[in-house]
């Protein structure tokens, strides 16, 4: 074991410049925090910023410390499909007003620490084709082509919906395939909690759920049916990302793709939608169901996040958006007397891509108290847009 007698070649050291036992430092990374709150974040590298170190060794052989000289998990994460990684993943947890520095290095004898807990998302064939995700906070899911086809053949128990479903989680674990495969023998199965891990008991129907879209026009929203193929592209210890395809939609003539993505640790979704009009749209709109208008509703355009608040069975949930308050024009929360058409709408200018966050928090997962509690966490997470971790790779 190599003794370090200089103090100063010590700090050295410690940051990963010099490793021993055979252990080759190859760089660092610097990551820093400008806000004035902790921040435990999924931090990416494009592989291009690793030449250097690619150049000389494999990816398989990388390692990442922190600054305590713990080894922390990583995912590789290939985009586009061609058998090359675009994106190296980890987790930084930084103070605020920080700035950390982590160590890459090559250990192949070692093995990447593995996450106790994980992202996950599939394509559900047991229960049509629903696709579905998760965290350890959250999940979601998303409607299929034989759902559709089912709901139009009047099958019952079948969802005709591009809205996006919420799973009240209180349990860190992944429960998707357990929750699906007590489905297969009892179809409410995942509509009661009777294990503690939590249920679904969030009704969508034709309503945006949390973070569907539409195009608003003359006071109603027009928007696409289920969507009509899906495509794993990542599913791992640290993210999870999908894609989904949606058949032309409104008067509008609207083709989309849309790219979703879920990180280990936050409470939202990230939604990429990708559009091509056949023509001249007035808006693309985020929404959040309603319901029965018994919640409260609040529209912030300044700060661009949304809330809402209501009560589902016996405890509160807290539903949001966050966006970037330069592409809204306008926001209301519209209220109807017909079933599943009361929804929040965030109402953004006409682009080709949109990018937003929808997420939630349940009273029953004990992150979140009060409104005021889920408010607190949707300011931070538009202040955290629109202040994205500062990286550096050295």
């Amino acid at each position: 074991m190599l003794t370090v007698k200089n103090p100063v070649l010590g700090i050295f050291c410690a940051i990963g410049c010099i490793v021993a036992d055979g252990l080759r430092a190859q760089t660092s990374v610097q990551v820093k925090n400008v806000l004035d709150f902790s921040r435990n974040e999924v931090v990416s590298i494009p592989v291009s910023d690793l030449k250097s170190f690619l150049s000389k060794n494999k990816e398989s052989d990388l390692r990442i410390k922190d600054q305590y000289g713990k080894s922390l998990p990583v995912q590789w994460i290939d985009y586009n499909g061609d058998g090359k990684n675009d994106e190296l993943l980890f987790q930084a947890a930084i103070d605020p007003k920080k700035t950390n520095t982590y160590s890459i290095f090559t250990n192949e004898k070692t093995p990447v620490p593995e996450s106790k807990l994980t992202t996950y998302s599939r394509l559900v064939p047991e229960r049509a084709d629903d696709y579905t995700w998760e965290n350890d906070k959250i999940a979601f899911r998303v409607y299929g082509p034989k759902g559709q086809a089912e709901a139009l053949a009047g099958v019952k128990g079948s969802t005709l919906s591009s809205g996006v479903d919420i799973w009240l989680k209180r349990t860190e674990k992944s429960v998707i395939n357990e929750w699906y495969k007590g489905y297969l023998t009892d179809p409410m199965y995942y509509h009661k909690d009777t294990r503690g891990e939590g249920y679904d008991p969030y009704h969508v129907g034709d309503s945006r759920g949390t973070g569907g879209i539409g195009i608003w026009k003359d006071e109603k929203l027009q928007v696409s049916k289920n969507f009509i193929s899906s495509k794993t592209i990542a599913e791992g210890p640290l993210r999870t990302v999908f894609e989904l395809t949606y058949a032309p939609w409104s008067e509008f003539g609207v083709a989309e793709k849309k790219i979703v993505s879920l990180d280990l640790g936050s409470n939202f979704s990230k939604f990429e939608s990708d559009f091509k009009a056949e023509k001249p749209v007035p808006n693309y709109t985020v929404g959040i169901t309603l319901h029965k208008n018994e919640g409260k509703s609040e529209l912030n355009d300044k700060n661009g996040y949304y809330l809402h608040w209501e009560k589902i069975d016996d405890a509160f949930v807290g539903e949001g958006i966050v966006i970037d308050p330069k592409i809204v024009q306008t926001s209301i929360a519209f209220k109807s007397e017909t079933p599943d058409q009361s929804n929040l709408l965030v109402v953004t200018k006409p682009q080709q891509k949109l990018t937003y966050y929808a997420g939630f928090a349940w009273q029953k997962s004990g992150q979140i108290t009060t409104k005021e509690d889920w408010e607190k966490i949707l300011q931070k997470q538009a202040q955290i847009i629109a202040n994205p971790l500062v990286v550096k790779v050295k």
